[in-house]
């Protein structure tokens, strides 16, 4: 998977040209729900779409093309994988994570590394697509089409809830955007609080508990 992400990193940065309302409103909802101090991480930073604007100035990610572009934005990348993150413990403020969920091998383990990097009462901030609304289910009907997402998972909402709530993130704050089809979007979406309707999500949650044991946590994929 991170063949494709090596091969085409100038077309995936392309898309958020493209669709600038659409990458506009993601951008909003992440930062509706991201502390306003602190030093941040996000993990698979790609091409530094997010972390730039957000004023995240590190990032990890897995890609040498990604991380080369976000470079160039003044992103300082490390290379590295979200299952075992090349980042000492208790490093971070806030760790945010977009659209990453869904490519990683092994979820549970990735969250759990985000949790160890993060501070006492740190956040992290979680952005994913969701499946169950109207335009994520055309997502996951089509995805075949996508060189990018087709080998992603995309998970439930409840499911990345379950898996906080284990981690010791309890009464998370979410928010959702993009009610419009991608082709439709020509002005400004919307940032609305709750899931359901919007393709994609926002997850905030604040570590106030130690997690669970690996074991308790559920790894299996959505049904």
């Amino acid at each position: 998977m991170i063949d494709t992400f090596e091969e085409h990193a100038r077309e995936y940065d392309d898309w958020f040209d493209r669709h600038e309302m659409v990458y506009r409103a993601e951008l909003a909802a992440v930062k509706s729900l991201m502390p306003k101090t602190g030093q941040g991480l996000e993990i698979g930073v790609g091409t530094g779409r997010f972390a730039g604007p957000l004023g995240i100035r590190i990032g990890v990610e897995p890609a040498q093309a990604m991380a080369e572009i976000a470079r160039n934005r003044g992103i300082q990348v490390v290379r590295g994988y979200a299952e075992s993150l090349p980042i000492g413990t208790a490093s971070f403020d806030f760790v945010l994570m977009v659209t990453v969920l869904c490519f990683l091998r092994n979820v549970l383990q990735a969250l759990l590394e985000a949790t160890r990097v993060l501070r006492p009462r740190g956040h992290l901030i979680i952005g994913i697509i969701d499946p169950d609304s109207p335009l994520g289910r055309s997502y996951e009907a089509n995805k075949e089409k996508s060189k990018f997402y087709r080998q992603a998972k995309f998970h439930r909402v409840s499911q990345v809830l379950e898996w906080l709530d284990g981690l010791g993130y309890p009464n998370p704050m979410i928010c959702q955007t993009i009610f419009q089809d991608l082709t439709d979007s020509t002005g400004p979406e919307q940032v609305r609080a709750g899931y359901g309707t919007g393709a994609f999500v926002v997850i905030a949650g604040q570590k106030t508990a130690l997690p669970l044991p690996l074991g308790r946590l559920n790894p299996l994929p959505d049904p």
